[in-house]
């Protein structure tokens, strides 16, 4: 996830699709560190995360 928000320019966005309940911890707690904007939507055993780069 990083490597790929390195590619992209601020306010561009990344979607990451996570079955490992871990993400729903560490993918928030990335953003709020990096300053990055978080929506999470949850879709049956998936949840789908969506960055925006700060």
């Amino acid at each position: 996830m990083e490597k790929r928000l390195t590619e992209l320019a601020p306010g561009q966005t990344l979607t990451i699709i996570a079955t490992d309940p871990m993400a729903k911890i560490d993918i928030p707690l990335f953003c709020r560190q990096h300053g990055h904007a978080l929506s999470i939507v949850q879709q049956g055993d998936a949840t789908h995360f969506v960055v925006v780069k700060a």
